[in-house]
């Protein structure tokens, strides 16, 4: 079967990638294992969905189609150090309606396939799972774990921080784990958010609460990893009453919606995101601390700048071939690379235990907060992935 491309991963970045390229004149191929499925209650995996990545959404007709009972705006950031600074970031002082949208994985990924199975340039190989890859200067043939052969002239490795593609490829990534995991879970709360989510830089991990829709909020508590360890191992009385009092009680009583979860944290750098006829993209290409909560959205970015590359192709050229795509490694290079030192940079900051180290974090902490020109920079790339 032959296509001008196959994406070997149909998560958010690789749907978004395939619905961006509608309007092209590739044939694309998908390859994903399993379908998305919508949660019964709430997802454990949410995501912090920047403006940006929500006008992309809406560009591709997803974001518009999702339940607005199911998204929550955030008005308002606070951020505290661990040993009294702070930081407060609002929408409102900045002139914005949001700073973040906050919502669940499958929500979006769900309507990104619903786009995908009406697309007519669109053939989606699924559950399918990829077995062999062979690369030519010609083009690429992937072989599926059913027999069937997928000829193309790119292949795009979508395929998450693990990737098969990014290995099959020879594209070396250099790992540095970061010894923690974030433990996740979903709450309900006696008292109102309004909005506001909160982060804290405690001597246990960084501990962030994000407002979910109705009086909810969704825990994402990056520890150590015998602080997570002990964490899942409290039984759930004792869970909730930790991470109560690890919130300083600023959403009142807490009462556990979801069970909860633990995903190991790494820092992930690649070598290179192309390679002739090889692209990566999402956790493929980079993988960060969720601090900044950021990941999903720069998985998003990449499929928006790569789309553009492939969608501005004349009729002649190929998706393949190097030239072109060192277009997107080179519009790429600058965020990811930023985020990951920026993220890397502030966990290994908040995680020296001595009292120079503490007085200076926490002292530019409270100066950023008096600045009101580097606290809108700030602002100003959360909300636009650009300053």
């Amino acid at each position: 079967m032959d296509f001008d491309l196959v994406i070997v991963g149909g998560g958010l970045a690789g749907a978004a990638l395939a619905v961006a390229l509608r309007r092209s004149r590739l044939r694309i191929a998908v390859v994903e294992a399993s379908p998305p499925m919508q949660s019964e209650s709430w997802d454990q995996r949410v995501y912090a969905y920047s403006p940006a990545s929500a006008r992309f959404l809406d560009d591709l007709g997803a974001w518009r189609h999702i339940d607005p009972t199911r998204l929550q705006p955030v008005s308002e950031m606070r951020v505290f150090g661990d040993d009294g600074g702070v930081i407060r970031f609002s929408a409102y002082e900045s002139g914005l309606p949001e700073l973040a949208w906050i919502g669940e994985s499958s929500r979006v990924h769900l309507e990104l396939w619903e786009g995908l199975k009406r697309q007519h340039n669109v053939t989606l190989f699924c559950p399918a799972r990829p077995r062999a890859l062979e690369i030519r200067p010609t083009g690429v043939e992937l072989r599926v774990e059913d027999g069937r052969t997928i000829s193309a002239q790119l292949v795009v490795g979508a395929d998450g921080r693990d990737s098969w593609v990014r290995a099959q490829a020879a594209i070396d990534s250099h790992v540095s784990p970061y010894g923690e995991r974030a433990v996740v879970a979903n709450f309900a709360c006696s008292q109102p958010h309004r909005g506001v989510a909160h982060q804290w830089f405690r001597d246990d991990g960084i501990l962030a609460w994000l407002p979910l829709p109705g009086d909810r909020m969704s825990m994402v508590w990056s520890a150590p990893d015998e602080v997570a360890d002990a964490l899942m191992g409290l039984d759930e009385a004792a869970f909730v009453a930790r991470v109560e009092k690890a919130g300083c009680g600023v959403l009142g009583t807490l009462g556990l919606l979801t069970p909860r979860a633990a995903f190991s944290l790494r820092l992930m750098r690649v070598d290179t995101v192309v390679k002739e006829r090889v692209a990566l993209i999402g956790d493929a290409a980079h993988a960060i601390h969720p601090l900044s909560g950021h990941g999903i959205n720069l998985g998003f970015q990449d499929a928006k700048v790569l789309a553009e590359v492939l969608c501005g192709l004349e009729n002649w050229q190929d998706a393949g071939e190097l030239a072109v795509l060192r277009r997107y490694a080179r519009a790429r290079a600058e965020e990811p690379f930023m985020l990951q030192y920026l993220t890397h940079g502030l966990n290994r900051l908040f995680g020296a235990r001595n009292p120079l180290a503490a007085a200076l974090r926490n002292a530019g902490m409270n100066l950023t907060g008096r600045l009101p020109v580097l606290n809108n920079a700030l602002i100003r790339y959360a909300v636009n992935g650009r300053f």
